[in-house]
């Protein structure tokens, strides 16, 4: 590790990243997420010595490899380097990261380029399951460029189609773990839903705030923040999740009336300090929750006008696009992310 490692730094949605080749990692977990504590400067609040931006949407890994399945191109592993805790975790996916993936197979020769566009199947290890991304390659390079836009991410770039099937369940068996789509957890009405991503979607009114309040706002409060974390540790297990004390999953996630014209608002934690937009497969996961009857989601919900769902955020609103049968049971997502390379080389982590 002395003569570093080769590392691509990217954008991913609205997330930034490391994207590793699995082949340059050790094949040891232990001795893999000590080298990505020191990558990122873990533990430490600014993660100073490391390139780790002290926030975990800045402190994000995906691991890299050739597909294991004959139905994808790509192995993608995701991993959350906590920023004050000497602790990895694979508990979770990020369709953020995601976004940055089928590039980064492209750019490290894990999948060839076609002419004008690159379809590449994502095996998503964290789950087990699939998703497509289709990556601009006009001749036959990766370009960044482009007019797509999403918010949180300031100008225009090249638009990253991600389509997902079968991500009921992903992590936790199925979309309704407990069996209920309303369980009432310390007196508050909670949905516990896994369309992607774990989440307890409560009302941002049950628990005495707005939703509206800015990101810094909610970090700041405390007495809130106790409260959620006691809730998604009932949860946890409710969940088939276990003890989630030192997990990132499930996410708390408050909902409330749109302020934008979108279907609604929403403040999610990941899990203990709040998003400052909301990751790709909770936009999937609350979306998901606002389309059945009696959820806290739906009840704050403006109906969506066909299938996109703009899931408003404290930057803006994610699209979602869900795929409904003919009963409206939610049987596929999609969204269109962005990402884009910012460096290429190697990273040296703190010697250990």
């Amino acid at each position: 590790m002395s003569e570093g490692i080769p590392c691509l730094w990217m954008r991913g949605g609205t997330s930034k990243g490391a994207y590793f080749l699995a082949s340059d990692l050790p094949a040891d977990p232990q001795l893999r997420d000590a080298v990505l504590l020191g990558v990122m400067g873990s533990p430490d609040p600014g993660q100073i010595d490391g390139i780790g931006g002290g926030d975990p949407l800045t402190s994000k890994v995906a691991i890299l490899g050739p597909s294991t399945r004959a139905d994808a191109d790509v192995d993608y592993l995701f991993l959350q380097v906590f920023v004050d805790q000497p602790l990895v975790t694979d508990a979770q996916g990020c369709g953020n990261i995601l976004a940055g993936v089928g590039p980064a197979a492209i750019e490290r020769g894990l999948v060839p380029a076609q002419a004008r566009e690159t379809p590449v199947r994502i095996h998503m290890v964290n789950t087990g399951e699939i998703a497509v991304a289709r990556v601009q390659t006009p001749d036959g390079h990766v370009s960044y460029e482009g007019s797509a836009r999403i918010d949180g991410v300031p100008g225009g770039h090249a638009p990253v189609p991600l389509m997902f099937r079968g991500l009921a369940g992903s992590m936790c068996g199925s979309l309704l773990p407990s069996g209920q789509s309303v369980d009432v957890i310390d007196g508050i009405p909670c949905t516990l839903i896994d369309n992607g991503m774990p989440c307890v979607i409560l009302c941002a009114s049950d628990v005495g705030v707005t939703g509206r309040e800015t990101r810094e706002d909610l970090d700041q409060n405390a007495r809130l923040k106790a409260r959620l974390e006691a809730i998604r540790l009932q949860a946890g297990p409710m969940m088939a999740l276990g003890d989630v004390a030192r997990k990132s999953v499930p996410k708390m996630t408050l909902v409330s009336e749109p302020t934008r014209g979108g279907v609604l608002s929403t403040r999610s934690f990941i899990p203990h300090r709040c998003h400052a937009s909301i990751g790709v497969f909770a936009a999937v996961s609350v979306a998901t929750a606002s389309t059945i009857k009696g959820t806290p989601a739906a009840s704050v919900a403006d109906p969506a006008q066909g299938d996109c769902f703009a899931i408003e955020h404290p930057s803006g609103a994610a699209e979602v696009l869900l795929e409904r049968d003919a009963a409206g049971q939610v049987v596929g997502a999609g969204t269109v992310r962005t990402a884009r390379k910012l460096f290429d080389g190697r990273v040296f982590p703190v010697p250990k």
